[in-house]
């Protein structure tokens, strides 16, 4: 698979060198990645994509427990706090067709870090724009139009439906965290806190249409 992350930090020469940094310090672990993009499109290739990189530690997707073992990395230098670039979505958009064919990658398992680690992670965020990528047969999108005229909220199917797509929620987590992780990929617009028919068609829709390959270890 292909796990996208955004760095965090202030620019992307500093993410680049310390994700080179085999000795980070003050208690930090070392990190590592396949690639990294700017904001200007500069594209760093770190480590070979038959290597493991340590990008996305503790978490799972599908039946993937090693998540590292079984995907490719790309950094995409953002603080979080700001949409992402022309350049920059135009650089990952030329990188990611060549990943996907080369090792046969379909476009349900290009993901975001908060996908397989809901507990931990919320990158690349609400800005991000998946629905790009899904133009271009690069991720996934709902093909559900407009909004549900009923109220139809079954709590056991959404959730059921997610673990369909690949969700794999932490021991102890409620619908709450995984509604939220659930919206920040796929309506990152929704307002309120409380499950609703929409949330519940969209999940079904994506469950029906991409279920995930259980059988990858």
């Amino acid at each position: 698979m292909v796990v996208l992350h955004h760095t965090a930090m202030a620019t992307a020469l500093a993410a680049r060198d310390r994700l080179c940094d085999p000795d980070p310090g003050d208690g930090l672990s070392p990190v590592s990645c396949h690639y990294v993009i700017s904001e200007t499109g500069d594209l760093w290739q770190l480590v070979d994509e038959s290597d493991r990189a340590w990008h996305a530690g503790a978490g799972a997707w599908g039946a993937v427990w090693d998540v590292n073992s079984h995907s490719i990395g790309i950094e995409l230098a953002n603080t979080s706090a700001h949409p992402y670039p022309e350049p920059q979505m135009a650089a990952l958009e030329a990188l990611l067709p060549g990943l996907l064919s080369r090792w046969s990658i379909p476009p349900e398992r290009v993901i975001g870090h908060s996908d397989m680690a809901p507990d931990r992670k919320s990158d690349p965020g609400p800005r991000f724009d998946w629905r790009r990528l899904a133009r271009r047969g690069l991720s996934i999108w709902p093909e559900v139009t407009g909004e549900a005229r009923t109220s139809g909220r079954d709590e056991q199917r959404f959730c059921e439906d997610l673990i369909t797509i690949g969700y794999v929620p932490p021991e102890g987590a409620g619908l709450d965290l995984m509604l939220r992780v659930f919206r920040m990929r796929f309506r990152p617009w929704a307002e309120g806190q409380d499950l609703s028919a929409q949330d519940c068609r969209i999940a079904a829709d994506l469950a029906a249409r991409f279920p995930v390959d259980r059988g990858i270890r």
